[in-house]
Formats: C-alpha cells, structure tokens, sequence
C-alpha cells in the first residue's frame, strides 16, 4: 500500500510493484483525461506533471513517484494553465483531440520554465508529442499564443 497525491488528493493505492502510473490514474483513481497511446514513452499521450516536471505515465511505476506530487490534465491550474487552455480554444487547435491533453501538459510545463520560447524550444520540448492529425502548426501557433498572454 502506498500513498499518491494526485491534483491535490491523497489516494491510498494498492498496486502490483511495476503497474505503470497511467494504470493507476485511470483505473484506480478514475482520472480518463491521461490518455494510452504508445505504452513505451514515445508518443506523449500519457504525460502528466510529476513534481512540475513533464512525465510519460505510462512508463513510470507508480511506487516510483510515491512522496511527489502528481498532476493529470484534471488537475493544472496556474496561469500557464490558463493561457494554453485559452490559446488552444482561440485558435481552434485540436483535431480529433487524442493526444491534446499530452499536449497541452508539455506545454504548460514548457511555458513554466521557458515563458517566452522559440520555435526551437517549442519544437524540442514538444517532439516527443505525436499528433496523429498532424496539427503542429496550430500547436506551435498555440504555444506562442499562450506566452503573448502571459506576458500581456
């Protein structure tokens, strides 16, 4: 038995020793936002915030982030939070929406630590987000949309 906060919330989990953390999100505490693509970190779909830091869920044990504190697309909130969620419905970004929550955790932790990126530091932080709809563009529009309201 292991104690995991999530958005805010102690769960009491029992888990197998390995169960990844996206099981846990999903089937355990019923928290469906994060999302299963790939099952091997490479697409993003599963990224959740773990101590602020982007995260693929879907590789990470779940013992192993016991004592931090874990974020899911249910739980952001903040400014960056609101200025991508903004920027995303402002310019229509999503498609079929799939791995829009991957998405939008990578950015909100970019704009933390990088407020005013480049289309370098938005390319490097989001290449291992997969859109399968290919919306990069309005993604990378979106990103910088986010900064210009952060900094408005």
């Amino acid at each position: 038995m292991l104690t995991l906060s999530v958005n805010g919330r102690d769960y009491e989990i029992d888990a197998e020793p390995g169960t990844p953390l996206l099981w846990v999100l999903r089937d355990t505490i019923g928290l469906t936002g994060t999302k299963f693509g790939c099952g091997q970190a490479l697409c993003g779909a599963c990224t959740v915030h773990v101590d602020g830091q982007a995260m693929r869920s879907c590789a990470t044990p779940v013992e192993a982030v016991a004592g931090s504190s874990v974020t899911t697309i249910e739980g952001i909130e903040g400014d960056e939070a609101r200025a991508v969620q903004t920027a995303w419905q402002t310019l229509d970004v999503v498609q079929c929406g799939y791995c829009q929550s991957g998405q939008i955790m990578t950015t909100v932790a970019l704009l933390t630590e990088n407020p005013v990126p480049t289309d370098a530091d938005i390319d490097g932080a989001l290449t291992g987000n997969i859109c399968r709809c290919a919306t990069y563009h309005r993604i990378r529009a979106a990103v910088h949309e986010a900064a210009r309201l952060l900094e408005a």
